[in-house]
């Protein structure tokens, strides 16, 4: 079991050579990726009518948001700017996802270090 998150999966559609990519290819191959609810939302409101896009999304299944997810992604951020390290929004809730259900994340965007270093996030 592994996630993805948009920066990744745009870099698969789009043939990137990367050994992150390969992996993400290797976990869709083997029906092991899940998604983080947010990456499905940033990818359906980017995607016009990509057909591999949409067979991806509606066949990898999504990590589910348990209880309190909103307050340990919320403070999980708050930590991160506290240090005057960069922290966006949608990257505390993916990386909270990944957290939570004890995942580790595929991504191309080094933004998310800082929630490997703080935070408990995984990275693959």
């Amino acid at each position: 079991m592994i996630a993805a998150d948009t920066s990744s999966i745009i870099g698969y559609l789009k043939g990137q050579a990367d050994a992150r990519i390969v992996r993400l290819a290797g976990a869709i191959d083997a029906q092991t990726l899940w998604l983080p609810p947010p990456v499905v939302a940033e990818l359906r409101a980017g995607s016009v009518g990509q057909a591999r896009l949409d067979k991806l999304l509606n066949d990898a299944p999504m990590l589910p948001l348990t209880d309190g997810f909103w307050d340990r992604a919320g403070l999980a951020r708050r930590a991160l700017l506290a240090r005057r390290l960069k922290a966006r929004m949608l990257d505390a809730l993916i990386a909270q996802c990944c957290i939570d259900a004890g995942v580790p994340l595929i991504t191309l965007d080094s933004d998310f270090r800082h929630f490997e270093a703080h935070c408990g996030l995984r990275l693959a």
